[in-house]
């Protein structure tokens, strides 16, 4: 026989509106009270039917997550596997649930998440990029649906939460780093100029070589895929110029493995010839050959701050606008070399 509210309310020697509100994290109850039902409801084997309780409250206790393209694609990059574990954390203890877009072009990203707001399906969104002329965005914001941005929204800033690191800062700290090491000729691999983080690493680039008086070679600006085949093709064409760099920026830990692969494959040595710095801190960025000079972005506390944020927008749809800047810090290992050494 399937336990009940009130087999657990017996148990526990409090009444059932108790447990219900147990199961709701009311604040109404102490923590002491919520950790002596928990625990009769774990000994007992009880599971509260969350369908039940949403269509009560009028809530699906469940988040959207949107890629920016497919989740197949978008889990080849190891940043988005690190963000859904942040976020996952911050979701189990309110219990809530994931959903997650399928498209794989943005008009059916855009009718998955017209088909989750509309069908009530998630009482909120995440979206894990921040795109030029995104539909999405544009849609969930006339419907004044919750939603919280990772990363730094192209307009209307201050009227939408967002989560993201300083990335201008991020990037020109990582150029400053190659110029300490007498690099001058240092190349620049983005993703698609089109998305928010591209424009602000390359910004913070282009503001490290003119506090330096260097000025940017055109030539040495490749946007790529943020995949692996990405870094391959920018670094075959950088390598081709007449004058090729002796140092790159390049914008993901997962195309610095391209570029390092393809380098490699073209007789060239990192960092003898020359120095590598990446973005992203993923773990392979300490297991390639060499271990990658990478800028931890604290991917793991984008996730969390951002589900933290959108739940409270949720819970209290007056929660104001925040704007909340995750740390960064150069990690350097063995990808870089002073110029002449």
């Amino acid at each position: 026989m399937a336990v009940t509210i009130k087999d657990v309310a017996k148990a526990a020697n409090v009444a059932p509106s108790t447990v219900s509100r147990v199961i709701a994290d009311s604040p109404r109850i102490s923590e002491e009270t919520k950790r002596k039902v928990r625990k009769v409801m774990e000994e007992l084997g009880y599971h509260p039917n969350m369908i039940a309780r949403s269509l009560a409250n009028q809530s699906s206790k469940a988040i959207g997550i949107i890629f920016p393209n497919s989740g197949n694609t978008a889990f080849q990059n190891p940043f988005f596997s690190e963000v859904l574990r942040g976020i996952s954390e911050g979701v189990s203890e309110k219990h809530y649930i994931l959903q997650f877009t399928t498209g794989r072009t943005e008009e059916e990203i855009l009718q998955d998440v017209k088909k989750m707001v509309f069908g009530r399906l998630v009482d909120g969104m995440i979206l894990l990029y921040s795109k030029l002329g995104d539909s999405v965005m544009k849609f969930l914001k006339e419907q004044n649906f919750p939603f919280v941005l990772v990363g730094k929204p192209f307009e209307d800033s201050e009227v939408i939460t967002h989560v993201d690191n300083d990335n201008i800062s991020a990037a020109k700290e990582g150029t400053e780093y190659l110029i300490r090491l007498g690099h001058r000729k240092i190349g620049f691999i983005g993703g698609d100029i089109g998305f928010m983080v591209t424009r602000n690493r390359l910004e913070g680039y282009r503001r490290a070589l003119a506090e330096a008086g260097i000025p940017v070679n055109e030539k040495y600006l490749i946007h790529e895929e943020f995949l692996l085949e990405g870094g391959k093709e920018a670094v075959k064409e950088l390598m081709l110029l007449d004058d090729p760099p002796t140092a790159l920026l390049v914008i993901d830990d997962i195309m610095a493995l391209g570029v390092l692969k393809t380098l490699s494959e073209l007789g060239k040595k990192v960092p003898e010839d020359i120095s590598v710095v990446s973005f992203n801190n993923v773990l392979f960025a300490e297991l390639a050959q060499p271990p990658l000079t990478s800028v931890d972005i604290n991917i793991f506390t984008l996730g969390i701050e951002a589900v933290k944020h959108l739940i409270q927008k949720i819970e209290n749809p007056k929660e104001p606008v925040k704007r909340i800047i995750i740390p960064h810090r150069l990690i350097v290992r063995k990808s870089c070399q002073a110029v002449g050494r």
